[in-house]
């Protein structure tokens, strides 16, 4: 464990909101990232997303950045655009 997870865990213990919150934000930040290596790994630009998707290059940029509230049907549709497919777990 880095410095970081550490001080991370530290502030979780001492702030449970804080954990909370955190943890929520860092799913939000996954979801993000997790799309825009799909694209990468697609050898993809985001215009070239955009349109496949039918749509602006700043909406690609938004969902990659700010993942909160997406859709399904747009989390099903970049995955299509990006070549894969989309799996679901509830854990």
């Amino acid at each position: 464990m880095d410095d970081l997870d550490k001080y991370i865990e530290k502030r979780k213990q001492k702030n449970p909101d804080f954990g909370k919150g955190f943890d929520h934000g860092y799913e939000q930040f996954k979801i993000g990232a997790i799309l825009k290596q799909a694209r990468l790994d697609a050898g993809l630009t985001q215009e070239q997303v955009a349109e496949k998707l039918h749509t602006k290059k700043s909406a690609i940029s938004r969902i990659e950045n700010h993942a909160e509230d997406i859709r399904l049907s747009t989390l099903e549709s970049f995955a299509e655009a990006v070549g894969k497919c989309l799996r679901l777990e509830v854990a």
